[in-house]
């Protein structure tokens, strides 16, 4: 047998340097103290301008990889590809709403206010409906899946994230009852032109910058040059503007966290039981159909993470950078990657 595939190193210590961005922005915002409020006030059209420009550095490289010319081959393992979109977008959006609101509203009401209550579980909607794009690549590396399938699985959920998003986190929010008010605390309703706007910047453009870019690169310099110098380059951007992302919302929330470092634990719960529950429902279907193991891992993967670059830039348009849905978003972060290590463990072990 050959050697287990390795993770790279800025992947697999992920959650030490999300880590290390709440210590240090909480220390930033504990030392610039209001001055820090500068960044939180450049927006436009509810959008906030640094954060946008760092969301778009983190996603950009991601849909560089994608290349839509594959959906010509989408009818190759249709079952694995029927069982993931059912998942993602049937079944995960709203075990994810079910489990938050069981938690946040009711388990942990002793805890938490209702207030808070509500961001958290507006932060778990904006994560269940976004589906992991860039980061399954990595997961179907790592349990021996077909990269070409991988390739036809991104390619075909990001163009349904395009379509489904918007209307499955509007309907969510209002079957839950998530308030928006103006500033005289009047219910304005969902406000679906900021979700709308939040889609077309944090995926929209990117998305075709990204597309553009990948065949140009690739007809001028060659595939081997794109794969083995371009990617690699624009790596590190990725990680510096996640992690950069992360010091600038702890910043904001450092002393929400101070005051009630329980929130982080109380939120992680209920997205570390979403996550091992849409694997295993996924899994154990997937291998009641009979899939073979390099389309079953990659399907199981692509839903048990999220698309949390997407859910942190949504939650800030939304609700803003210090807002506890943001928190629930960024903690999503924090518990993803030694989550999934825990799955491409079981599914490597359960390969045979």
């Amino acid at each position: 047998m050959t050697n287990e595939a390795k993770i790279g190193f800025f992947e697999k210590y992920l959650t030490l340097w999300v880590i290390i961005c709440i210590v240090a922005g909480i220390v930033l915002g504990s030392a610039t103290g209001d001055h820090i409020s500068v960044l939180s006030d450049l927006n436009f059209n509810t959008i906030n301008i640094p954060v946008a420009v760092l969301v778009w550095l983190m996603i950009y490289p991601m849909m560089v990889q994608i290349d839509f010319s594959s959906i010509k081959f989408v009818s190759r393992n249709w079952q694995g590809l029927g069982l993931t979109l059912v998942v993602n977008w049937l079944i995960k959006p709203f075990s994810m709403a079910l489990f938050a609101y069981i938690f946040f509203v009711h388990l942990f009401q002793a805890w938490i206010t209702p207030a808070d209550a509500e961001q958290y579980l507006a932060g778990a909607i904006l994560l269940g409906a976004a589906p992991c794009t860039a980061m399954v690549f990595v997961w179907s590396y790592l349990t021996r899946g077909d990269a070409n399938y991988t390739l036809v699985q991104v390619s075909v959920n990001d163009l349904v994230l395009l379509i489904a998003f918007v209307p499955i986190v509007g309907f969510l929010f209002s079957v839950v009852g998530i308030d928006f008010s103006d500033a005289a605390g009047q219910s304005i309703g969902i406000p679906y032109s900021t979700l709308f706007t939040s889609v077309i910047v944090f995926v929209v453009v990117p998305l075709i910058a990204g597309y553009a870019s990948n065949r140009l690169l690739i007809k001028s310099m060659g595939q081997a040059w794109f794969d083995n110098v371009f990617l690699k380059r624009l790596k590190p951007i990725s990680i510096i503007a996640l992690l950069s992302t992360l010091v600038l919302i702890f910043a904001f929330q450092g002393q929400t966290i101070l005051d009630n470092p329980l929130a982080i634990l109380l939120i992680a719960i209920p997205l570390t039981i979403q996550t091992y529950f849409i694997f295993f429902i996924t899994w154990f279907f997937g291998r009641f159909i009979k899939l073979q193991h390099c389309i079953c891992a990659p399907s199981a993967m692509i839903g048990a993470s999220n698309f949390f670059e997407l859910a942190v830039a949504v939650a800030i348009a939304l609700f803003g950078l210090n807002s506890g849905a943001s928190l629930a978003t960024v903690v999503g972060v924090l518990i993803e990657v030694p989550i999934m290590l825990s799955l491409v463990r079981l599914a490597n072990r359960w390969r045979y």
